[in-house]
């Protein structure tokens, strides 16, 4: 049996125009001998009718503080009605067809409501649907918990939940069907000469996926990762290619010059953080107050992202929106914060980076030539990350697409 998981975001099921293009990449895959496993989102998007957003909002305007249990039973509404609705679209169109919610299709998660982690799959249920010749829809964003409360996986959710079932299945490919046409190599919104990439790695999405761009959830590649899957990027309203995503190296066929090889696959931004340093130097433990202040940060939930760690000053970023709250934390520590708001984080992401001399010195030229000043820079074997103030985000990126020609 060969298994194909398709996956279908929340505007690839908007309309009945739409969900009969759906039927079409689902019928395809019938024809060329596949047996289809159909992840579903909610429908549309914040605003619309059966959006999770407008789900949640409708309760928050009568109790905000909701419990995160019955939370996740309400936003695990948005993916049963569009998996009803697209079980009656393959249903019209002749397909047998059945519908699973997650925790029947045997996504057994831990009860971290609201972000839930998938602690295995039991696919048997899955299975003797697709020897029984059906087309297998499925929920996505959701499971259940060993004792039966059902959750929900977080951001991107869906997208975990198909490749979590790809694993679990063996699945030849996992599709993920958006509204673009593949991984690209900028945002498109302020890059004009934005391409879409053929092929990349794992690695290379993953960073892009968590330094901002928004095409698959990071999660979602790691479990594909595991048993090396292939993941395809593609368009629901078009028959392009795509991008495919897998262990290989770009470019590295028999042969090729490897002086060659592509360095740069893309650039990511992530507007809208704001840059806390805290002064040590007059601190007479410097180790204890290292640990006092990511501790705080911790005990708080606060996520801290680009740290620098010095004897003399500790850097890192949060969010805008929770900034002052993180302040208070230090100030209460016994710290004196400075912040820089309303900053950018730039990042620069391919598997070439590593071992390649010039790249720092590229990226520090297109940004100084653009006027840019960089407040912090960080580097790992696959990413350059620097720092930046937001309102000189977009020009950042632009000069480095230019610098490292990513649209020829």
């Amino acid at each position: 049996m060969r298994v194909l998981v398709q996956k279908f975001g929340g505007t690839s099921v908007a309309t009945a125009e739409r969900r009969a293009q759906v039927a079409a990449k689902v019928s395809e895959a019938v024809r060329d001998g596949y047996s289809p496993v159909v992840v579903v989102s909610a429908i549309g998007r914040t605003g619309d009718p059966y959006a999770t957003d407008t789900f949640i909002n409708m309760v928050k305007t009568i109790y905000t503080d909701i419990p995160k249990r019955e939370l996740d039973l309400l936003m695990s509404c948005g993916e049963v009605i569009s998996g009803t609705v697209m079980v009656s679209t393959l249903q019209s169109l002749g397909f047998d067809t059945v519908l699973l919610t997650g925790g029947q299709a045997g996504i057994i998660t831990n009860d971290c409501f609201g972000d839930a982690r998938i602690i295995r799959v039991e696919p048997k249920n899955i299975v003797e649907h697709l020897e029984a010749g059906k087309v297998v829809v499925v929920t996505g964003f959701q499971g259940i918990t060993e004792g039966g409360q059902v959750t929900t996986l977080g951001r991107g959710g869906s997208d975990t939940t198909a490749s979590a079932l790809g694993v679990a299945l063996n699945a030849e490919a996992i599709d993920i069907y958006t509204d673009v046409e593949g991984i690209m190599t900028a945002d498109p919104r302020i890059v004009e000469d934005a391409k879409i990439l053929d092929m990349i790695t794992y690695n290379e999405i993953c960073q892009l996926a968590h330094q901002g761009a928004k095409v698959i959830h990071p999660r979602a590649v790691e479990i594909a990762m595991q048993r090396n899957i292939p993941l395809r990027i593609k368009c629901t309203f078009s028959n392009a290619p795509g991008t495919l995503v897998t262990s290989m190296q770009p470019d590295m066929g028999a042969g090729t010059d490897i002086t060659g090889d592509r360095i740069i696959a893309g650039i990511a931004h992530t507007p809208n953080v704001t840059q806390i340093g805290v002064p040590t130097a007059d601190v007479d433990d410097v180790l204890t107050a290292h640990k006092q202040i990511f501790k705080g940060m911790a005990l708080a939930d606060i996520s801290v992202d680009f740290i620098s760690v010095q004897p003399e000053l500790v850097l890192y970023t949060v969010p805008d929106e929770i900034a002052n709250k993180a302040v208070k934390i230090l100030q209460n520590l016994g710290f004196n914060a400075v912040t820089v708001p309303s900053c950018a984080k730039v990042s620069i992401v391919g598997a070439g980076i590593a071992g390649v001399p010039g790249v720092m010195a590229d990226m520090v030229e297109a940004l100084s030539d653009a006027g840019v000043k960089v407040l912090q820079s960080a580097d790992s074997h696959t990413t350059i990350w620097v720092l930046v103030d937001k309102e000189d985000m977009v020009k950042a990126v632009q000069a480095l697409h230019r610098k490292f020609r990513l649209g020829v």
